[in-house]
């Protein structure tokens, strides 16, 4: 692990060597809070491409759906859950295939790997080919969760960050941080610094669902929630500063 004083390449070595960032899909859907906003994924890009270029340390993503189809309202409204959450899967890979072209743009070499096999747009989810691309400097994403039903992409991040033996899971929020309630309608609302994997689970403080969580825990894989939206906030946390909540 990283001390984030070593230089390696060239580089300032991270706080962590290999780590898995999680977007929601409702990142990527700015002030409308539905499809893609092109300059929110551009915004998002950037803070990979700063993390790629200033550290050195190896990247993943998993995008969530949500700004496209939410699974779960689809079985609210009398959908079969299986199929609705079917639909949210392809949801994910619109967006990954969104954030690749941007940052393929920015000259960031990018692979989507997707859970469900869709071979003319991504490749399938294979492992040791997910880990010899982040060796070789690429950014991984990876698309369509875990490619099971009733499963979401907060598991899906907490699953494939225990599979590529990560140091950590970033979870980048609309906020800076794990909050007591929500600081948008509470003005009050405390933020948190620190909290264990058993306190987020009694609390119900809702960062990621249980089995997320719990998959962590039992695997040892900190969590550190940030605010996405921050210019160069990925950078700081990576680095060990800025403002944020780790959970471990």
């Amino acid at each position: 692990m990283g001390t984030g004083s070593d230089a390696v390449g060239g580089k300032p070595a991270a706080r962590w060597n290999r780590v898995v960032l999680k977007v929601s899909g409702e990142a990527f859907a700015g002030p409308d809070g539905f499809g893609i906003d092109g300059e929110i994924v551009g915004q998002i890009a950037d803070e990979i491409v700063a993390v790629r270029a200033g550290f050195d340390v190896e990247l993943a993503v998993v995008v969530g759906g949500g700004n496209i189809w939410r699974g779960m309202s689809g079985a609210g409204a009398g959908m079969d859950r299986a199929q609705a959450d079917y639909m949210g899967m392809l949801a994910t890979t619109i967006n990954a295939l969104a954030l690749q072209d941007t940052l393929e743009q920015l000259g960031q070499p990018t692979r989507v790997q997707s859970a469900i096999d869709m071979a003319q747009i991504a490749e399938p989810y294979i492992r040791r080919r997910a880990i010899r691309h982040l060796q070789k400097g690429r950014v991984v994403i990876f698309a369509g969760g875990t490619g099971n039903p009733f499963f979401t992409t907060d598991t899906a991040a907490a699953l494939r960050a225990v599979e590529m033996n990560c140091d950590a899971l970033f979870k980048g929020t609309q906020v800076d941080g794990v909050y007591d309630s929500d600081p948008k309608e509470n003005k009050k609302a405390k933020r948190f610094d620190k909290l264990t994997y058993q306190e987020v689970l009694t609390q119900d403080l809702r960062v990621m669902d249980a089995s997320a969580i719990a998959l962590a825990r039992e695997n040892e894989v900190p969590i550190l929630v940030f605010s996405i939206h921050n210019p160069g906030g990925f950078a700081e946390v990576v680095f060990g500063e800025g403002t944020y909540t780790i959970i471990n």
